[in-house]
């Protein structure tokens, strides 16, 4: 994922599915390095990883 996408989906209200080495996560914050974020497992909100943004992947949403 690109620096500029990933800031657009922190500061979106709309949802949007992003993985990390195929798992579904939320981005907490970008870091001004502009390389690297903080991420959760969307399952478990106590679990945070900093992890470069290159390595984060936009997913298409499920159809509903």
């Amino acid at each position: 994922m690109q620096y500029d996408r990933a800031k657009q989906i922190v500061a979106s209200p709309d949802e949007f599915e992003v993985s990390y080495n195929g798992v579904s996560v939320w981005i907490d914050k970008i870091h001004d390095d502009g390389k690297t974020a903080t991420v959760h497992l969307r399952k478990s909100l106590e679990e945070r990883s900093e992890v470069a943004i290159g390595e984060l992947k936009e997913e298409p949403l499920p159809l509903q």
